[in-house]
């Protein structure tokens, strides 16, 4: 489900718990058509109340390990280095 130098990033930063939470999240936003907090929230696999799941993904998804600088930029650098050979021209454009 999530390629392997994904996940060994990920492990970097993340919680066994908080990886599982994010796989499972990852999951559900390919599976669900909607994606709203209150529609992931009650389909999220947890045995846990509606609103605690609720409360689980907001707490989750507004934690520091997940901010672009700390996770998002290694990966996406990753990425990079195996996509790009060394010396070529990169031209990202951001909007």
């Amino acid at each position: 489900m999530v390629p392997l130098f994904y996940q060994t990033s990920l492990e970097k930063y993340l919680n066994p718990a908080q990886l599982i939470t994010l796989k499972m999240l990852v999951w559900l936003l390919q599976t669900q058509k909607q994606v709203r907090l209150e529609r992931l929230a009650a389909t999220l696999p947890l045995p846990i109340q509606q609103n605690s799941r609720r409360r689980h993904l907001q707490r989750f998804l507004t934690l520091d390990a997940l901010s672009v600088v700390l996770l998002w930029f290694p990966i996406i650098e990753e990425i990079f280095s195996r996509q790009v050979k060394t010396g070529a021209q990169l031209i990202i454009a951001l909007l």
